[in-house]
């Protein structure tokens, strides 16, 4: 009897452990990757996404300013399209424009359109054809600051270009002073960080700052590298976030989902306009929206207003760009290329763009993109 007693303790054991393991895997099974969910989101994100005949892996890189876009975007199309693996490394801008030239990725990522050198050299690549710019993301270039005491901080062009040109070295300087009154300003040191990495970040505050003042800023506002003197270098957005975080009397540049992730305050823009004005999605767009494109063709590539002085108009913007090939790119990859960006372009798209802290394209802008996707060969 007590044979028989311990056999079925035994045996119900056993059944718990195999029911127990069975909820486990199909939790393991249940990844970004499967189009079946319990979530209504999720299944609502599966039903609205046209996979097409996308599979297989999709190679790309490129700029960091669009990594947490990015990521939601991957996530999203991923739940909705089994079998297919997004693979974006977020290694800069220049980094991304290399490896796309090199053919070593589908498309990359850039927050600044393709100079005429480097659309030659993707014809190497795009056999046939060449690559082209798709604005994809847009938003504000925010300037964080870590300055204990300080909750509220107002710069204008002027004063920021001498700040990150080491032409002003402590946070109680006069010309910090006198745009803000209220403010008690420390005689801390200020730590300007900047990218150590190519970076079309870098390349839209100097395209800001040449624009908006011009006889403080003697750098070449198209590079994506670091010219000024002085300050301190850290690798990416997520990299310069974190070191003004760590650091007392720091400041530094990042698009506004990184200093909201790192929970810093950002400066206020004084543009000569009515009122300072707030790094914020919708104010970015106030500023995109006026942009006119430069490209011909298919290709998009945008010229921004640095210097605008509209009501609520951020400047300090910038569009990251999605590049790929018109005619040329690689049959294995390009359902899957035309599957992913025909969604970052939806309106659905663009919609969880805000909730990342960006601005969504356009409505005119996001429409020309829509058309062009489709053609992609």
């Amino acid at each position: 009897m007590k044979l028989q007693r311990k056999n079925r303790l035994r045996a119900t054991a056993l059944g718990a452990l195999a029911v127990s393991g069975a909820l486990v895997l199909t939790a393991c099974g249940s990844d970004d990757n499967t189009e079946s969910t319990t979530s209504g989101d999720k299944t609502a994100a599966a039903s609205s996404i046209k996979c097409d005949d996308a599979k297989g892996q999709v190679l790309a890189a490129g700029s960091s300013a669009q990594k947490n876009a990015m990521d939601l975007w991957v996530k999203n199309f991923q739940q909705a399209c089994a079998g297919v693996e997004i693979n974006y490394q977020p290694i800069g801008s220049g980094g991304g424009i290399t490896k796309f030239t090199q053919g070593q990725v589908a498309f990359a990522g850039s927050d600044s359109a393709l100079k005429p050198e480097e659309v030659t050299a993707s014809e190497e690549v795009c056999k046939g054809g060449k690559g082209i710019n798709l604005p994809m993301v847009g938003g504000p270039v925010a300037i964080g600051f870590n300055v204990p005491g300080v909750d509220s901080l107002v710069l204008d062009a002027q004063t920021l270009a001498k700040i990150f040109d080491s032409k002003i070295k402590k946070w109680d300087d006069k010309a910090i002073a006198d745009l803000n009154p209220d403010a008690k300003l420390p005689s801390t040191a200020i730590q300007a960080f900047h990218r150590s990495d190519e970076s079309g970040t870098t390349q839209n505050l100097n395209k800001y700052l040449k624009a908006a003042a011009p006889a403080e800023w003697n750098y070449d506002d198209s590079s994506k590298s670091w010219e000024a003197k002085g300050g301190q270098a850290a690798s990416g957005s997520s990299g310069v976030a974190s070191s003004v975080k760590d650091t007392e009397g720091a400041i530094g540049y990042f698009e506004l989902s990184y200093a909201t992730a790192s929970n810093l305050t950002t400066v206020k823009v004084d543009t000569g306009a009515g009122a300072p004005v707030e790094a914020t999605t919708e104010n970015a767009s106030k500023a995109i929206a006026a942009a006119k494109v430069k490209g011909t063709g298919n290709d998009m590539a945008l010229e921004l207003d640095y210097a605008t002085k509209a009501e609520g108009a951020y400047p300090i913007i910038l569009v990251t760009y999605e590049i790929a090939c018109d005619k040329g790119n690689k049959a294995e990859t390009l359902p899957s290329v035309k599957a992913f960006l025909n969604y970052t372009v939806s309106d659905e798209g663009q919609k969880v763009l805000s909730e990342a802290g960006y601005a969504p394209l356009p409505t005119e802008i996001a429409a020309k993109v829509r058309e062009i996707v489709p053609t992609l060969s």
